[in-house]
């Protein structure tokens, strides 16, 4: 068993698809519209592991959730960069073009290196070896 994908819905489709292609590395493929239902969507894939599914329609409200909180649910994307270097390096690429640290890197209690950061839409990723 593996996870496929992960989807979330987001309000800019274009702006979160090239967040993910620039920092991410991340390989779209063509956009899926689908008119009658006002859906359209991208499926992001990275070197390993699951797709993203980054999907937009209008019908679905904004979350009222504060970025900064924690709640349950899903809660973070965790993203392995293959090294603390890299970690550190693309840590600090964020937080220079102004994406908001909510935790410099650091190794963890239970052994992981990583940093959090915001993506444009306010969603955690972590970023791990």
């Amino acid at each position: 068993m593996k996870i496929e994908h992960v989807a979330m819905w987001v309000r800019d489709l274009e702006a979160m698809r090239t967040f993910y292609q620039t920092y991410f590395n991340a390989v779209s493929n063509a956009k899926y519209v689908n008119v009658k239902k006002g859906f359209s969507s991208y499926f992001l894939s990275f070197d390993k592991g699951a797709r993203l599914e980054i999907m937009h329609n209008d019908a679905i409200p904004m979350t009222a959730d504060d970025p900064m909180a924690q709640f349950t649910g899903l809660i973070h994307l965790a993203m392995s960069v293959g090294s603390e270097q890299e970690v550190d390096a693309l840590t600090a690429r964020l937080a220079k073009d102004g994406y908001n640290v909510v935790d410099d890197p650091r190794r963890t209690g239970d052994g992981y290196y990583e940093s959090v950061v915001l993506d444009p839409e306010g969603n955690r990723l972590e970023i791990t070896m």
